[in-house]
This record gives C-alpha cells, structure tokens and sequence, in this order.
C-alpha cells in the first residue's frame, strides 16, 4: 500500500500543480488512499519531494530533479534573447525568432517543465509550442510573452 501510495505521489506531482500538503491529501483521498497529514509529510521526506517556485511563480512540491531553478531561468533568458512575437491558434503557439533562434529557445522551453507545454517543434525562425489539452493556448502564450518581455 505505501509503496503504491508512494508512486501516486510522484505521479500527482509531475503532473498537477500541488502547492500544500493538504492537497496531496485531498487528492490521495479521492484517488483511494485516505491518509493523514503526518502521513504525507513522511512520504514527502521518504520521496525526497521539495517545494519549489515554477517557471510562473507558483510555489509547487517537485522532485528533487525539477527542484533545480536553472531551467526555468535559462529558457525566461533565451525568450528575452530571441522571442520577436508570440502568436496562438487553437492548441498551438507560435513563438517567432531571428535566423538561428528558434532551436536553442525551443530545447529550453521544453526543459523548463511549464505548465501547459506538451512540446516544441524547432525550425530555423519559428517554434510551435503544442500546448496541453484543456489548457487554453491564450493562457500559455500569456506566460511565455511574460517570460520573454513582451507584455
């Protein structure tokens, strides 16, 4: 039972933003694992999980891989770098750069784990962000025209 508990844990906090304790309880609960909050505050330690702030200022659980702020960091830097304009359509954004810019942009958005990326797609002046079903494409290149300066 811990062990499975264990593994709903690392996968609620890979995919969904949880901010507190109480809320790992709550979704546990709902998912079938009624627990306490010294409960989860053991597995959290055990998982080695930390709070951390996201790529949007939300602070988050996360495992201690994502716990490193440089990504995050690193792709807000190439967006100020190279995003010229940030356009959206339906479940895509398009992210336009210089020649040349759109390769390393892309490689450190989908290293940097934002909320609502799927993926990129790279070519030489433009990137496609495919946003996350769900999750509006508006709000995303919000965030993203945020990051690179462009509000």
């Amino acid at each position: 039972m811990k062990r499975r508990r264990h593994q709903t844990i690392l996968e609620l906090v890979r995919t969904e933003s949880m901010a507190s304790q109480d809320e790992i309880a709550s979704r546990l609960d709902a998912l079938g694992f009624p627990v306490t909050q010294s409960t989860v505050s053991r597995d959290l330690d055990e998982l080695g999980l930390v709070r951390i702030r996201d790529a949007e200022g939300r602070v988050r659980y996360a495992t201690p891989d994502e716990a490193s702020p440089g990504p995050a960091r690193h792709a807000r830097a190439l967006l100020r770098e190279f995003a010229l304009d940030i356009e959206q359509s339906a479940n895509l954004v398009l992210v336009k750069t210089p020649p040349a810019g759109a390769m390393p942009a892309a490689r450190a958005l989908d290293a940097a784990g934002i909320d609502g990326i799927l993926g990129t797609v790279a070519g030489d002046d433009t990137i496609i962000v495919v946003v996350r079903e769900g999750m509006p494409a508006g709000d995303v290149a919000g965030r993203l025209r945020e990051m690179a300066g462009l509000t």
